[in-house]
């Protein structure tokens, strides 16, 4: 084969155009210090660039936005929960003052302003948001856990409650048989209240109190399930009512006395004080709800269930919302009613945990709920507390009044005097000894719900410990999966400058030769 000068020359010029172009890509990794600047330059390292560029992002997201947020979530939850427990604690301490029998008027005075400041406080901690989401409500992150302002709004609610929300009321009979109620006596009309026989008396009643006072002048629903079960092993349910009533407490007969008569007469009902929120049960109603027993085989149902439904239309600022509490529905003026925890009268509870992606394929819970730590029976209890309280303080006052006038009367007038003041004495002593019970009832109460912000405590410091866990191995990860990227994508810039002075020499030496070759022909060998 005759090779001519052509071939000669378009030789040259293909190396040459190779070793350009050898040349331009090193220039190219040199200056963007990738190894590829497309994916067709090396197929595999673009494959392996994209997922650990992938992974990178999602580490980063985990590690710069996930994990700081959830952090933030779970240490405003938790400065919430502590003051909590500061407050029930506080409340605690009252407690025990309050069971002290030797008492004075300013002792009470004291334990009862506190135990005031001290329930408005407690359900107030409940509101603590995070970037304008509420923290203890759940999935209703912009519903607040209580009533800002006075409000109305009917709700119609239905609590479901087990045997232990049956309790016992001790209710002080202030009622004379003259018809006189101690508690309206003063030193200006101690002569006119015909006091009659001193019959002062203190009864225990059965009660169910309800998550809220001042409710709607409508009876409740008392019901109780009764449970069949069928051939197939499935169960029929019906819900049997107990009769209830609506009884003022300022009412005579008062609703104590209503309710022992009921009880002698063997009838199964209750009265419900919408004052007070207070559903008290005769002897035959409180033995029908205390035999009912749950079926351990049928775990979906349980038939030792109470339920009371009844309405509240007037919300003060401080009450907790029911939507966050039981199975209700609001009736908004003007709008289509609005249904909420439906489920929960099927026996369906979803927890409303709210999760944040933390970690490949791992999720961290980072929030409490109200349910678990701000117990409706917190206030409840204060307000017990508060009433037995001021009733003594009240009949106290009483009592020094007219004790302080026995120097200013006639002796004629000494004997009624006295007979009034042994009356009043006497309903002093019993109020007495019922609020110094209560207290020391409420120890125990207040202890359990301190008890349960305790654990939402310790659960809230166990998902911080973890998510720190969490943070240091993201961390980690993240640093080896950089690593990795960098050994993929990155070139050596000492390997690459070497080899690019190299080609560049490389393409000079080139270029000196061809000019050399070119130069000469055929004839030059002739």
């Amino acid at each position: 084969m005759r090779v001519t000068n052509k071939i000669i020359q378009n030789n040259n010029l293909a190396n040459i155009n190779t070793n350009k172009v050898y040349q331009d890509t090193l220039s190219t990794q040199m200056s963007t210090q990738k190894k590829i600047s497309r994916p067709s330059d090396d197929p595999v390292v673009a494959i392996r660039a994209l997922r650990l560029r992938s992974n990178v992002t999602e580490l980063t997201q985990y590690y710069s936005k996930n994990i700081p947020d959830a952090e933030s979530w779970l240490d405003v939850t938790e400065d919430s929960l502590n003051n909590l427990t500061e407050v029930i604690t506080k409340m605690i301490e009252q407690c025990t003052k309050g069971a002290n029998g030797e008492l004075t008027a300013s002792d009470r005075e004291i334990i009862l302003e506190q135990l005031n400041s001290l329930a408005e406080e407690v359900y107030t901690t409940g509101d603590a948001d995070y970037a304008g989401r509420y923290v203890f409500t759940g999935y209703r992150t912009d519903t607040s856990l209580s009533f800002s302002t006075e409000e109305k709004m009917t709700y119609r609610i239905t609590e479901q409650l087990g045997k232990n929300s049956l309790d016992i009321l001790t209710v002080v009979d202030t009622e004379t048989e003259g018809g006189v109620n101690l508690k309206d006596m003063t030193q200006s009309n101690y002569k006119d209240l015909d006091v009659g026989a001193i019959n002062i008396t203190k009864t225990d009643v059965h009660r169910i109190r309800l998550a809220y006072e001042s409710c709607a002048d409508t009876a409740p629903v008392l019901s109780y399930p009764v449970a069949t079960r069928n051939q197939d092993g499935s169960l029929d349910v019906t819900w049997e009512e107990i009769s209830t009533s609506v009884v003022h407490d300022y009412e005579n007969p008062s609703p104590a006395e209503m309710i022992q008569r009921a009880s002698e007469n063997g009838e199964e009902t209750g009265i419900f004080i919408p004052e007070t929120g207070e559903l008290l049960l005769s002897d035959a109603a409180y033995e029908k709800l205390m035999s009912l027993k749950d079926d351990s085989t049928t775990a979906a149902f349980d038939e030792s269930e109470i339920r009371v439904t009844y309405e509240k239309k007037e919300w003060v600022k401080g009450d907790l919302r029911p939507e966050h509490y039981f199975a209700c529905t609001s009736y908004p003026e003007g709008e289509d009613p609005i249904e909420y925890n439906a489920k929960y009268l099927a026996g369906i509870v979803e927890r409303q945990d709210i999760e944040y992606d933390v970690g490949f394929n791992q999720t961290i819970r980072v929030n409490s709920t109200a349910d678990e730590c701000f117990d409706h029976g917190i206030g409840r209890t204060v307000d017990d507390l508060k009433q037995a309280m001021q009733d003594v303080i009240d009949m106290q006052k009483i009592k020094n009044e007219l004790t302080a006038l026995k120097d200013k009367v006639s002796e004629d007038e000494l004997p009624t005097l006295e007979s009034k003041i042994e009356a009043v004495t006497k309903a002093y002593d019993m109020m007495k000894d019922k609020s110094q019970r209560m207290f020391e009832a409420a120890i125990t109460s207040m202890q359990g719900y301190l008890d349960a912000a305790n654990l939402c405590i310790t659960e809230c410091g166990t998902r911080s410990s973890k998510l720190d866990l969490i943070n240091a191995r993201t961390q980690t990860q993240k640093t080896t999966f950089e690593t990795l990227k960098s050994e993929n994508e990155d070139v050596d810039i000492t390997e690459i400058a070497i080899q690019l002075s190299s080609a560049k020499l490389t393409y000079e030496a080139a270029l000196m030769a061809t000019g050399k070759v070119t130069q000469t022909s055929l004839l030059n060998y002739i």
